[in-house]
């Protein structure tokens, strides 16, 4: 299976346990990308609707390009009955838009997956002048609030993290938005609690592309390992979470 499609496997899981993102980054990107009932969006790689529903409530024309069926199906699930609400369940590399533009097109955690030429200059082709790339992250930090459940946690991985396919996307320059069109960069970071069980974060962990592929019998190892490790801390873990936003505008 290609890599990029891991997360289909995990319709189910991924909805339940991926993190959302916080009100505060929504307001600053709708204002910022002046998005409105006028306005036309388009979503790359929703999953199942993480970052989506402050976006639909604006009442813009929302589109959504999903390559995963399963994810795609859940969305469809989830929106249809959103009259603004539209979907295709297609690749954005080749997806032929036939003419439409848009006012801003973003991403939660998607563009990495692409190439960063067709990245770039295929969403600023879509754009209208004055449009705005929107892209988010996340850095789910675990180890400001508790540095001994940290260090717990990475014995587990040290021991039993052996993923039969390595992340190849941690390199991903969003500043290189400049390079291809854009004329204007802007980063944001906010900041959100987010308090977990032994079994939720187990769960969490579960919806992480290079942990699914981890085989047995690691796999059953490393999981019981990081179960194990938080409920010797009291059955709980706490996360600093920072979510990035970067912003790059087309002329």
């Amino acid at each position: 299976m290609e890599f990029r499609r891991i997360f289909d496997t995990i319709p189910e899981q991924f909805d339940k346990y991926r993190p959302r993102y916080c009100p505060e980054l929504f307001k600053y990107l709708i204002r910022f990308a002046r998005i409105d009932s006028r306005s036309k969006v388009l979503e790359l790689g929703p999953g199942t609707g993480q970052a989506t529903e402050p976006i639909l409530d604006t009442g813009c024309e929302y589109d959504a390009i999903e390559l995963g069926e399963h994810l795609y199906a859940k969305m469809r699930q989830k929106f249809d009955s959103r009259p603004n609400f539209h979907i295709v369940n297609d690749d954005f590399i080749t997806h032929d838009f036939g003419g439409k533009k848009y006012d801003c097109i973003y991403s939660a955690a998607t563009i990495q997956w692409i190439p960063e030429e067709t990245a770039f200059q295929k969403t600023c082709s879509l754009l209208n002048s004055g449009g705005t790339l929107v892209m988010m992250t996340t850095h789910a930090d675990y180890k400001t609030p508790n540095e001994e459940l940290y260090l717990r946690i990475q014995k587990v991985y040290d021991e039993y993290f052996k993923p039969e396919i390595e992340y190849p996307h941690r390199g991903f320059r969003y500043d290189h938005a400049l390079n291809y069109g854009y004329t204007s960069f802007e980063r944001q970071e906010f900041v959100a609690r987010r308090v977990l069980t032994a079994d939720e974060y187990v769960a969490y962990c579960g919806t992480h592309c290079d942990h699914i592929v981890i085989p047995e019998p690691y796999k059953s190892r490393f999981f019981d390992g990081l179960r194990d490790a938080v409920l010797s801390a009291g059955g709980k873990i706490e996360f600093r979470d920072v979510y990035t936003l970067y912003l790059a505008t087309k002329p």
